[in-house]
């Protein structure tokens, strides 16, 4: 009889994938463990592998379709079965009680066509990727870079020096970073270059999509989907607190200067939110839980999930145990989760176990807002950029210009209440404008 090829679950709460590609076709041989379908959830891209040896058939999802999981999505015949032994009807094929967790194709065992990055830029150029020459295992960007400037005389672009923070404002912007100049040192580009840039007169121009439709399916599609119930089901209550970043930022001054004399990088403001964060989550266990079959559940681990703006969605990779860690180990795991979610290079592992989320957007100019939680988590922390602003420092009236970060948690009422909300804000806030607590 076929052997069935079942779409496992990969998350508890997954109804669909979208199938990106067919890695093989129709009637093509397939070995046990070889990687055959690559998939989107709401979370990562991921290559699902033949569960037996045999010829591909009955293929009854598309590219581009969304399948269900734990449904079979085609067949393997053995040697000696016949295809007239595969039902054709989506609805007679077989289901499984209990799904097996997805089993990622392992780097080696077969070589992966392309890097998303590489995917996305090859598309854009019309490029077909079995043209491009690499000598990895992979095709990357640097290669797709390469392939262009020879075929059509397109030179790479080369990096300009530039802060997290210009980069991300240009890209708000819709600046190509590579057009602004620099007033940092070596000509780096700051964010106040970035925003002068902005303010200069343009020509108005078309935006691509404009006139255009798209539909919404995979990683967008799952965003929506999960976002919605979250904001259905979870009656969310929202607690905003200024806090005066001064000692925050001095203590970070001292600590780059430190970092730079025995080269490493610099310590970034979601780096110290992440740790100062993690302090005040041990103090606040109704902040660090969830609501699963109508109990609350207090998660021992401290998971900090830190929210990354991708073209095809947001993606929250995940820094496990950030309460066990150091300031400069968690600026290792952000600086390297982040560049994986721009390369599109996440392990289910990195992705995983979140018990709380922050969602920075300062370095995009905006000073407030309010974040949807991240389900099944309860609550989420969003984060504005700093602002200069006279405030009273003492008894006395006294008035001083400080720079001031506004911060908006969400929390599911359910769970948290008002107070617990406030308890955790305040002990987040002292911890923040006097960093020596977190030694204790």
């Amino acid at each position: 009889m076929p052997t069935p090829f079942i779409m496992p679950k990969m998350d508890m709460d997954q109804e669909v994938v979208t199938i990106l590609e067919w890695l093989k076709k129709e009637g093509e041989k397939v070995e046990k463990g070889e990687a055959v379908i690559v998939v989107e959830t709401d979370k990562l891209t991921s290559e699902i592998e033949a569960p037996a040896s045999g010829t591909l058939t009955g293929i009854l999802y598309k590219e581009n379709e969304e399948a269900p999981v734990t449904k079979v999505v085609a067949y393997i015949l053995a040697e000696g079965e016949s295809p007239a032994d595969v039902p054709t009807d989506k609805a007679a094929a077989p289901t499984t009680e209990k799904p097996e967790t997805a089993k990622l194709a392992v780097e080696g065992e077969k070589p992966v066509k392309a890097t998303p990055v590489a995917e996305r830029m090859a598309a854009q150029m019309d490029i077909k990727l079995d043209q491009v020459p690499t000598s990895g295992r992979k095709v990357t960007k640097a290669d797709i870079e390469s392939f262009a400037k020879g075929q059509f005389g397109v030179e790479p672009r080369v990096k300009v020096p530039a802060t997290p923070a210009a980069r991300a404002a240009a890209q708000a912007q819709g600046l190509a970073i590579e057009g602004i100049s620099g007033s940092g040192p070596r000509g780096r580009v700051q964010q106040a270059d970035v925003l002068a840039a902005a303010k200069q007169p343009k020509p108005a121009v078309a935006s691509p999509l404009a006139g255009s439709s798209k539909p919404m399916i995979g990683m967008r599609k799952r965003i929506a989907e999960r976002l919605t119930a979250s904001y259905q089901n979870a009656p969310h209550i929202y607690l905003t607190v200024e806090v005066d970043m001064s000692a925050a930022e001095a203590s970070r001054k001292r600590l780059n200067k430190l970092a730079e004399k025995q080269g490493q990088p610099s310590l970034s403001i979601t780096t110290l939110l992440v740790k100062m964060v993690a302090w005040a989550l041990k103090r606040h266990p109704y902040l660090n839980a969830s609501l699963i079959s109508d109990e609350i559940n207090f998660w021992e681990d401290v998971n900090i999930g830190v929210a990354t703006a991708l073209e095809e969605g947001l993606i929250v990779p995940v820094i496990h145990g950030a309460d066990k860690l150091s300031l400069s180990q968690i600026n290792d795991h952000v600086r390297t989760l982040a560049g994986k979610a721009r390369e599109g290079t996440l392990s289910r592992e990195e992705i995983d176990g979140g018990t709380f989320t922050i969602s920075n957007l300062g370095m995009y100019g905006i000073t407030s807002f309010t974040a949807i939680i991240n389900p099944p988590q309860s609550a989420i922390l969003a984060v504005g950029g700093m602002v200069r602003k006279p405030i009273v420092i003492d008894d006395r009236d006294t008035l001083a210009v400080r720079p001031i970060m506004t911060m908006t948690l969400s929390a599911d009422h359910r769970i948290v209440d008002g107070a617990n909300a406030a308890s955790f804000l305040k002990d987040l806030v002292s911890v923040l404008e006097t960093p020596e607590l977190a030694l204790y």
